[in-house]
């Protein structure tokens, strides 16, 4: 079982994005890896053209230091990578399980087999579909 405060709740937008957030998780480390990569070897080239002096660090090294701790889109995918990991890593082997089958087998399962390949009910298994994404939303401080 996760620990998630029994009186919060989440609207279904944002049910519906943790979840889809969990969908593409993998595709999210990529892109984390990537923006990262552009980021650290982007070559030197001046954005300023025709402008005063810049708020950036003129030195390279602390200009991709400074560009890698505010980028907002990396910054944004780091918090739901984070989130979703942690989760994962504080969940029983049951819960692991379930997100495996659901999120990441690509196996299009119904709930019915989820529930199957668990040796559980179904309502079980939505039950602890519900918990691990209002424990996700506990940790981003959606609502």
């Amino acid at each position: 079982m996760l620990l998630t405060s029994p009186d919060k709740e989440v609207s279904k937008p944002t049910f519906k994005h943790i979840e889809a957030e969990f969908y593409k998780y993998h595709q999210t480390v990529r892109e984390i890896k990537q923006l990262e990569n552009e980021i650290i070897y982007e070559t030197s080239r001046d954005e300023n053209v025709g402008g005063g002096k810049g708020n950036l660090p003129s030195r390279p090294t602390e200009r991709k230091a400074t560009r890698l701790a505010t980028h907002r889109e990396l910054k944004y995918l780091k918090e739901v990578v984070y989130a979703i990991e942690t989760v994962y890593n504080l969940a029983s082997e049951e819960y692991k399980e379930l997100i495996r089958l659901k999120y990441w087998s690509n196996r299009d399962l119904t709930w019915d087999g989820i529930a199957n390949e668990l040796h559980m009910s179904r309502r079980k298994a939505i039950s602890m579909r519900d918990e691990i994404i209002m424990a996700t939303a506990e940790l981003l401080g959606w609502r």
